[in-house]
């Protein structure tokens, strides 16, 4: 991970980005929607639409494994389905995934400014680790919090503050940026300004304007403006 770089008279001031992964900084629905499909078929089940699946995808492994096979499922089975899911996704962590349309210019406006960001995930390191590293990105991110780093996840603040940490700031030098409501709450509750990514995968139930963001953005290049908006507030 890269050295922490703050210079002390911009302390207080928001200098650095904290993501979620799964549908904020990278687009990963194209290969989770097939570890689900390719998991029904070798359950006997019909495959789902792409755009039935893509919105449950920020929910993670047993939302997915729900929504294929229902509620229903024996406790026993949806374990063994569970394992199943993960072992194929752990090949095809990067097949179709790529960032989000615009991130990779962010990411190196962050980088010029000699600003730092990092991730913040409920996906469990040992699917988190190689899919980074795999992005190329293992090297440059300040910090890679991942589901099972810390006791809790998300909503939760400790990964918020775990995060901080490992990069030497504080949470009010930080936006955390997310596409779930879970997001959001875990960082205003670090105490750290949020934005909610509606380029993610949200579903049509879901209202972004309820969870309480500091802002709402369409593609990544706004949050360089929403960090200049803070930070002229402060």
């Amino acid at each position: 991970m890269s050295g922490t770089r703050i210079i002390e008279s911009e302390r207080g001031t928001i200098q650095h980005i904290l993501f979620d992964l799964d549908g904020t900084l990278a687009d990963t629905a194209q290969d989770l929607a097939f570890t689900l499909n390719k998991l029904l078929q070798h359950e006997g089940r019909n495959t789902l639409p792409f755009e039935q699946i893509r919105p449950v995808v920020s929910n993670g492994a047993t939302a997915l494994i729900e929504f294929g096979f229902g509620d229903a499922v024996p406790a026993d089975k949806f374990k063994q389905l569970t394992q199943q899911f993960l072992d194929i996704y752990q090949n095809h962590l990067t097949h179709r995934t790529t960032l989000f349309p615009g991130m990779t210019e962010l990411l190196q406006t962050i980088e010029a400014r000699g600003q730092l960001w990092g991730v913040v995930t409920n996906k469990p390191s040992w699917l988190t680790d190689p899919l980074m590293a795999e992005l190329g990105l293992a090297q440059r991110a300040a910090c890679i919090v991942s589901g099972d780093t810390v006791e809790h996840k998300k909503p939760h603040p400790q990964p918020m503050y775990h995060a901080c940490e490992l990069m030497g700031v504080s949470a009010a030098e930080c936006i955390y940026v997310g596409d779930a409501r879970r997001d959001i709450e875990a960082g205003q509750r670090a105490g750290m300004k949020t934005l909610a990514a509606l380029f993610g995968y949200i579903s049509d139930g879901d209202d972004p304007a309820t969870w309480g963001a500091d802002g709402m953005i369409e593609h990544p290049r706004e949050i360089i403006e929403w960090q200049r908006r803070f930070n002229q507030e402060s």
